[in-house]
């Protein structure tokens, strides 16, 4: 019993791999994969200002790239 378990498993992992970056264009010749965009969230700073992935003083001067 365990061992379908894993092998349901692993199959279905197998097939969310495949399926989840199509690299084919519609008429079906392969192209080249489209970069993941990487959104970057800057913290939610209640009482000072973001700096980089944490929040400072509002005093202080920040020195990290936004």
């Amino acid at each position: 019993m365990r061992s379908m378990i894993l092998a349901t498993i692993a199959a279905l992992a197998f097939a969310s791999a495949v399926t989840a970056a199509p690299c084919h264009s519609p008429d079906g010749k392969f192209i080249k994969c489209p970069v993941a965009v990487v959104v970057v969230k800057h913290p939610n700073c209640k009482v000072g200002v973001p700096c980089g992935n944490s929040c400072i003083a509002k005093d202080k001067v920040c020195h990290k790239p936004m």
